[in-house]
């Protein structure tokens, strides 16, 4: 399948229509268009702001831009000179090569290493690959993480696949979220989240929603008028609902009116740390497919 390198990205093209792109700072996807099986036209299933940077200046606001190895303001010791989110979605990465092509789809690999920058806030060997797969009605994106010390030291990290889902934010219902503990962000005392058990059958964003669900099911369905999505993810036990409304007019890059068009379904692991021992390898893995809204 066409595989079209370009100098600051990769756009992949599956012959039914889907395509998506990735570009190489952040290895950001800022684009996938799918059909369904209904409808086979592609449309654009992710949200990206008009006014995102994506000259490198600053992180993506859009797309799918990868978390690590912390969540939010670090937290952990070895990881509190690295700014929100960690120095993952504002590196560039290696172009690694097609891992996969045939009738059923396309991967390729992207790669980061340590540079002097990273190592001036982070000090541990570690070497992530990232791998995204088209096919026609699924986007697949892989997070691979190793443990390259030689001092016999665990690496723990935080990991998050930030998904913008473009949908109408009004009209958005998240499927099942009902009795899992959740931490609100947007309800805290002294700086931290309230603890929480989601009440709801079907979670909404109609007001600004900063949600972490713990330990959730990994398998999500997001639905609209219209038109509907499934996540289903492996190693990434939690999952974050954010859509900031009226509250997105404070953040620099959204563009005016950007939080009435997306929700982000946020897979990750974000309550604790992965634990890796020196050698061993983590995958954190998530497939959104693109359903008939009828189909739930």
């Amino acid at each position: 399948m066409p595989v079209d390198e370009r100098v600051d990205r990769i756009i992949l093209n599956h012959p039914k229509g889907a395509s998506t792109e990735i570009l190489f700072y952040g290895a950001t996807v800022l684009s996938w268009k799918s059909g369904s099986k209904q409808d086979p036209t592609p449309i654009e299933r992710l949200f990206l702001s008009a006014k995102a940077s994506l000259d490198g200046s600053k992180a993506v606001r859009g797309g799918i831009p990868v978390v690590f190895p912390c969540f939010g303001a670090p937290t952990h010791p070895n990881h509190l000179l690295m700014a929100q989110h960690g120095f993952a979605r504002s590196e560039i990465w290696e172009w690694a090569g097609i891992v996969m092509d045939n009738e059923a789809g396309v991967s390729v690999r992207f790669t980061l290493d340590p540079t002097a920058k990273i190592q001036a806030v982070y000090k541990h060997a570690f070497k992530l690959s990232y791998v995204v797969t088209l096919a026609e009605h699924q986007l697949s994106t892989d997070l691979h993480v190793e443990n390259h010390s030689d001092s016999g030291e665990n690496m723990e990290f935080q990991a998050l696949l930030h998904n913008y889902i473009r949908a109408p934010s009004a009209q958005v219902q998240i499927t099942p979220l009902q009795n899992l503990t959740f931490y609100d962000k947007t309800d805290s005392v002294d700086g931290r989240a309230k603890q929480k058990v989601e009440s709801r059958p079907i979670v909404d964003v109609q007001k600004s929603t900063d949600s972490v669900y713990e330990n959730g099911p990994r398998n999500y369905q997001v639905k609209w008028p219209g038109g509907a999505i499934h996540i289903r993810c492996t190693n990434l036990k939690d999952v974050v609902v954010w859509n900031p409304q009226l509250d997105g007019k404070k953040i620099t890059d959204m563009e005016e009116g950007g939080w009435e068009k997306y929700v982000c379904v946020e897979p990750g692991f974000v309550r604790g740390f992965v634990q890796l021992g020196p050698g061993e390898r983590w995958i954190g893995q998530q497939v959104i497919t693109v359903i008939d809204e009828e189909g739930l």
